[in-house]
């Protein structure tokens, strides 16, 4: 009878990596890794689409008014230097234990990130270019629709790239408020240590961020195809 007790308590042993995952990727219940990943791609892709709509109207107003490009982007950058976790506590009496509470600071460093990327790209157009654009009767909405923000393309999709690494990678940090994404697998390993979930959540958040590169890169190419012409000739 001990035999079999003994394979039995051998059975149940650690789950490997690929069992932990498979019995874990849909539970049905809250906190399962599907659920998990849902969370973090919304908290990391709201901060990068609200960072970018943003960024985009203040940037052409500091590079339109040169005046107001320092003090505009010297608050960004003293919000970019705020830990994010103490502006997650101080949110809370706010927003309360949401999505939200992670969702506004990273839509602040996007900003941060994407206000010079912006003021930089538009100041990449050739003086030139805009003159010609004049000449041929362009509207000031149309040169910059067609001309000067397809120029600014590849500088402003620089600044994009390292807002989407960064915000996928920062949101883990709200797990430490309950509302963390694949972050809240750290913390579960960490109240109960088991190395699966830790593996897990590092492999999936690298992946999304791979993954999220790689879409901005080819959204790039698609953007310029001037750029593939010009190096083929």
């Amino acid at each position: 009878m001990g035999e079999p007790l003994l394979a039995r308590l051998i059975a149940d042993g650690p789950p490997s990596l690929w069992e932990w995952f498979a019995r874990n990727w849909d539970t049905g219940r809250a906190g399962s890794v599907k659920d998990l990943l849902g969370d973090h791609l919304v908290m990391s892709l709201v901060p990068i689409v609200a960072g970018l709509v943003l960024a985009l109207p203040l940037g052409l107003a500091s590079a339109r008014w040169r005046w107001l490009y320092q003090p505009t982007a010297g608050v960004f950058n003293v919000v970019y230097a705020l830990p994010s976790l103490p502006v997650f506590m101080l949110l809370i009496s706010v927003t309360g234990l949401s999505k939200t509470t992670v969702i506004i600071p990273l839509t602040f460093y996007a900003i941060a990130v994407l206000l010079p990327a912006v003021v930089d790209g538009l100041g990449s157009v050739p003086d030139h270019v805009r003159q010609s654009a004049v000449a041929m009767g362009f509207t000031p909405l149309r040169r910059l629709v067609q001309v000067e923000l397809p120029i600014a393309v590849p500088v402003v999709l620089a600044g994009l790239r390292v807002v989407a690494v960064s915000s996928i990678s920062l949101v883990s940090v709200g797990a430490l408020i309950g509302q963390g994404g694949l972050g809240m697998l750290f913390t579960r390993a960490y109240q109960n240590p088991f190395l699966p979930p830790v593996i897990v959540g590092i492999v999936l958040i690298v992946a999304l961020a791979l993954v999220a590169d790689g879409l901005l890169v080819l959204a790039q190419r698609l953007l310029t195809p001037w750029v593939r012409a010009r190096r083929a000739s």
